[in-house]
C-alpha cells in the first residue's frame, strides 16, 4: 500500500484532507445520513466488527463493483461483522441504486451534509468533496485493525485482505 496521502485520480494528484487515521488507534466516532434523512450517529466498541467502505460515487462502475462485492460478501459473514458503505452521494440516489442494485446486506449512508466522516478519517477530497476509495476495519473494542486506502480511486480494493483480517477478529 502506498502512503496514506498519496493518491491519484486517473493519474493525477489529489489532494486529502482531515485526519489520517492510524491502525491501533480508537475508531473515531461520527455521524452520516441515512437514506430516510434521519442522521445515523456511529460509535464502535459495541461487540461488532465493522467494514466502513468509503467511496466517490455509487454512480460509478469501480464504486457500483465494490458495494455489490461487499454485498455478497456480507452474506458470507457473521452477524457479527456490519459493513457499511459511505459516499457523498444524496440519500435519494443511494436509495435508488440500492434498490436497483439489490444490496440489501451492507448499510449505504451519505457523508453529503457534514463531510463528517470524510474529515474524521482523513479521506476527503479537497478538489471534489467526495471521498477517496479507502477501507477500515474496526474491531469489537473499538479499535482501527486495517486501513487501505486505494492508491489510485478508480481501481478496487484488495477485498481479500480485507475479509481475511475481518475473519481474524471474529
Amino acid at each position: 500500500m502506498s502512503n496514506y496521502r498519496d493518491v491519484t485520480l486517473k493519474g493525477n494528484p489529489i489532494t486529502l484532507v482531515g485526519k489520517e487515521q492510524k491502525v491501533g488507534e480508537p475508531a473515531p466516532p461520527f455521524h452520516a445520513i441515512q437514506q430516510d434523512l434521519s442522521t445515523r450517529e456511529f460509535q464502535f466498541g459495541d461487540g461488532k466488527v465493522y467494514v466502513i467502505s468509503a467511496v466517490p460515487s455509487l454512480d460509478t462502475p469501480v464504486c457500483d463493483t465494490e458495494t455489490r462485492k461487499f454485498n455478497e460478501i456480507a452474506a458470507s459473514l457473521s452477524d457479527d461483522v456490519e459493513i457499511i458503505t459511505i459516499s457523498m452521494d444524496l440519500p435519494f440516489a443511494q436509495k435508488r441504486w440500492c434498490g436497483a442494485a439489490g444490496v440489501e446486506r451492507v448499510t449505504v449512508v451519505s457523508d453529503y451534509r457534514d463531510a463528517d466522516f470524510g474529515q474524521k478519517y482523513g479521506v476527503l477530497i479537497e478538489e471534489l468533496r467526495l471521498l477517496a476509495r479507502a477501507i477500515f476495519v474496526i474491531d469489537r473494542e473499538d479499535v482501527i485493525r486495517y486501513i487501505q486506502v486505494v492508491p489510485e480511486i478508480g481501481q478496487e480494493p484488495d477485498y481479500d485482505e480485507v475479509v481475511a483480517k475481518v475473519k481474524e477478529l471474529l
